[in-house]
Parts: C-alpha cells; structure tokens; sequence
C-alpha cells in the first residue's frame, strides 16, 4: 500500500473510484475533481495497491471554520497558507472497506494538517458516521447548514482543533 498526493493523470481512475463509492446525487463531478486537482493537488492524498487506485481523501484549505456548498464546486477558494484543513470526500472501495484504509488516508491528511500548522481539520458527513469521526478526535459541533450530496438527510459539521490532531 501506497499514499501518494494526487496528479492530473489520475482524473479518471479518481471519477472510477467516487462513482462506486457515492450515489449520482453524492458523488463529485468530472469537472470538479479536475480543478481540485489543479488547484490543490498537494492536499489530495490517493491510496494505492500495486499501482492500482482503492481509495482516495481531498479537501481545500480555507479560514473558515465550517464547510459551505460553494466549496465544493470552486476550487479557487482554496487558501494555501489558509487555517483549516476540509475533508470533502473518503472514498475507499467496497472490496477493501473494513480494513482500516479509510483510517490510514485520514491519518495521512490529518498528519499533512499538523506538519502545515493548520489550526485543524473540518468535514460534514451523515448521521450515522458521527461515530467514525469521532475516532479522530474530531467534535461534532451541531447540524451543519450544508446541503451537499444530502439535500433529505441531515448532515453535521465537525471540527478537530490542533490540541486534539491526532
């Protein structure tokens, strides 16, 4: 197994890779994923095995504290030298779930955050993976006001500060 930051030769096993692991209304666009890379490349981590893509973890840097819908579709939010490390998406395979993969992408970021002096990290997900987060040292600080990939479901906005990157 291999972690790696993301290039632009990656584009389509990356949109291979998200139309599995998210439903059509979930999943980020061609379009979208080609100007992430283009814009913050460094901070779009890809986990390989032998060469072959299974999963992969992404997200701008921003000084905002909360992630806002926008962000997913303009990448040129994306402040380098910004505080907080997003998560936009973790994707891993069905096949190679369950094997701790997801966790080594999210140690690799969240490692990423610590070594850059970012102020921490910030996602939204799903209700039921509140507990998963959690792992990570990551509070959840109440529904999020995002719509993103969950328009009928709610979703919570959680914050992991440098005291508690793990």
């Amino acid at each position: 197994m291999r972690i790696r930051t993301a290039t632009q030769d990656d584009l389509d096993a990356i949109c291979r890779v998200e139309a599995i692991c998210f439903p059509a209304s979930e999943a980020g666009t061609r379009e979208s994923f080609a100007a992430r890379l283009k814009v913050f490349p460094r901070h779009f981590l890809l986990l390989e095995d032998e060469g072959r893509l299974i999963g992969f973890v992404n997200g701008m840097v921003t000084d905002d504290r909360t992630i806002s819908d926008v962000m997913f579709e303009q990448a040129e939010l994306h402040k380098e030298d910004g505080k907080w490390q997003s998560v936009f998406g973790l994707d891993v395979l069905p096949e190679h779930r369950r094997k701790g993969y997801a966790g080594q992408l999210m140690r690799a970021l969240i490692g990423h955050s610590r070594e850059d002096g970012r102020c921490g990290c910030i996602l939204t997900c799903k209700e039921h993976l509140l507990p998963y987060y959690t792992r990570f040292g990551f509070r959840n600080l109440g529904v999020s006001l995002s719509q993103h990939g969950a328009p009928k479901n709610r979703t919570y906005l959680f914050a992991m500060s440098t005291e508690n990157l793990k």
